[in-house]
C-alpha cells in the first residue's frame, strides 16, 4: 500500500506518482488523495497509478490547467492512459478545453463539491443551497491552511462578516464515518458563524467514474 504523505505535503506538493504497473494514471487534485487510493485499494484496481497536483491550487485554480497540461506532457508515454481527477474547479472551462487539447477524460462536475454529492443531486439542490458553504473531509482537515489563513482571519476576525455574512449554514459533505472529523466540521461552523449540517456523501460520482476506467 502506497505511504500516503500528510495533508501539508498534498497541499503544497502534491503526490509524485504511486507507481509504474499500472496502464492507467490517475492525475488528481491533492485533496482528493486519500480518497482515491481508499477506492483502489477496496476494488483491486491494480491497473491504477495515482499522482496529485498541489491541493493548494484549490485557492489558485489559474494554475490547474497548465499544471495538467505539462503533467500529461510528463508521464503520457508512460501509460496507456490518463484520467484527470478534477471538475472544473474555477478554471471557467479551461481544464476542459485543456484535456480535450490533450485528448483526455476528465471528470464530470463544476467542482468537487458537486461530484461527491452526485452532480445530478447538486445540481437538483444548488438553487435552494447558494448559502450555503461546503466543506469535505480535507477541507475540514486544513480548514486554517485552506480558508481561515489565505482569507486573512487569523488577522482580522472582523473581516469574517464580509466574507460569510451571505452564507447561513456550512454544509459538511463527509466521505468516511469519523467522529472526530465531524467535531471539528462543527467548530469550523461555529467560528464562521453557520449553521451546521453534515451529509454523508461517501465517493459520489468519483466512484463511478473511476468504476468506468476498468
Amino acid at each position: 500500500m502506497t505511504q500516503l504523505p500528510d495533508d501539508s505535503t498534498l497541499a503544497q506538493s502534491g503526490l509524485a506518482p504511486t507507481g509504474s504497473t499500472g496502464r492507467v494514471l490517475l492525475l488528481a487534485c491533492g485533496a482528493l488523495a486519500r480518497e482515491i487510493l481508499d477506492l483502489i485499494k477496496l476494488n483491486n484496481w491494480s491497473h491504477m497509478d495515482l499522482t496529485c497536483l498541489p491541493a493548494i491550487f484549490h485557492i489558485h485554480p489559474e494554475k490547474i490547467a497548465p499544471a495538467v497540461r505539462d503533467a500529461v506532457a510528463k508521464h503520457r508515454d508512460s501509460y496507456d492512459d490518463i484520467f484527470v481527477v478534477y471538475a472544473d474547479c474555477g478554471t471557467g472551462g479551461q481544464l476542459q478545453t485543456t484535456c480535450d487539447d490533450l485528448g483526455v477524460k476528465m471528470i464530470a462536475g463544476p467542482h468537487c463539491y458537486s461530484f461527491f454529492e452526485g452532480n445530478e443531486r447538486f445540481a437538483q439542490i444548488a438553487e435552494d443551497e447558494f448559502t450555503a458553504f461546503y466543506l469535505t473531509d480535507f477541507l475540514v482537515r486544513q480548514f486554517d491552511a485552506f480558508i481561515i489563513k489565505p482569507m486573512g482571519l487569523d488577522r482580522h476576525p472582523e473581516l469574517r462578516d464580509m466574507y460569510f455574512g451571505n452564507y447561513e449554514k456550512l454544509v459538511y459533505q463527509a466521505q468516511t464515518n469519523d467522529p472526530a472529523l465531524t467535531e471539528k466540521a462543527k467548530d469550523c461552523a461555529d467560528r464562521l458563524g453557520l449553521a451546521f449540517e453534515r451529509r454523508f456523501t461517501g465517493y459520489g460520482d468519483m466512484a463511478t467514474a473511476l468504476e468506468a476506467l476498468k
